[in-house]
């Protein structure tokens, strides 16, 4: 069975009078998992970390926590300055969770083989499954398919949520079996399960959260018809939840 699998939602960071509403954070969680959804990815892009502080990002985790089941509870952990990560993982690692979701380090483009060092570092420290986050179109590199099946043999590393743009080494890292895939685009998640991945980090999830766990069922059961007319149905939430850069409309569209 997949460690990370299904629909995992990428949570926004509900705001109040430029603080974070915590009975927001709460009530949201709690409204997710009820839906039946897989887990929450806490304080990722979607959660606007780079706009938290990293006391308000431990806050966020630990009320999420609060009402939800530490096994189904993801944390974002990025970065570029490699001490201040692992300062920042020994914070996180205090809390019991289902894992850490760690995209490359943004800005400086690292070479491959700094990548990897990057990773298996983090990955050496870690107590808590590592999900790798590919998302080269936010930090800047690529992590190529070598690269990523370096990574993905060191023990603690457990998944990817792929938003490389690279189907063949999507299909590779499905076929390689080692790690869980799931993706990190709303508009391949029909796609992804068909070829064999484990789910998806999605964002658009909170709008109708019960339908995307429905599409996962609808794919395990083999039936690609309903699945599809659930997915060609669903296909326009994702264009309202991602046109901005960060989930300032993604709040707005669901009532946050």
């Amino acid at each position: 069975m997949a460690a990370f699998s299904g629909i995992w939602v990428a949570l926004v960071t509900p705001f109040k009078h430029d603080d974070v509403d915590f009975p927001a954070v709460r009530h949201l969680a709690r409204h997710l998992i009820a839906c039946g959804v897989d887990g929450l990815v806490v304080c990722g892009s979607t959660g606007e970390a780079a706009a938290l502080s990293k006391d308000e990002q431990l806050a966020v985790l630990d009320a999420v926590l609060e009402v939800v089941p530490a096994h189904q509870v993801v944390m974002g952990l990025s970065g570029n300055n490699m001490a201040a990560t692992l300062q920042m993982q020994q914070a996180i690692q205090q809390r019991d969770i289902a894992g850490v979701l760690v995209p490359a380090p943004y800005y400086i483009r690292p070479s491959q083989s700094g990548l990897l060092e990057y990773f298996t570092t983090l990955a050496d420290a870690s107590r808590v499954p590592v999900i790798i986050y590919n998302v080269p179109y936010r930090t800047g590199i690529a992590i190529e398919l070598d690269t990523l099946r370096q990574i993905a043999c060191h023990p603690q590393v457990k998944a990817i949520k792929d938003c490389g743009g690279n189907l063949d080494a999507t299909m590779a890292l499905i076929n390689d079996g080692v790690i869980d895939v799931l993706t990190g685009e709303d508009n391949l998640i029909l796609s992804t399960l068909c070829l064999g991945g484990s789910g998806a980090i999605s964002a658009s999830a909170h709008l109708y959260p019960q339908r995307f766990v429905q599409l996962v069922r609808q794919v395990a059961a083999g039936d690609l018809p309903a699945a599809r007319a659930n997915f060609y149905t669903l296909l326009p939430v994702d264009p309202a939840i991602v046109q901005l850069p960060q989930s300032g409309t993604g709040q707005s569209r669901i009532g946050v």
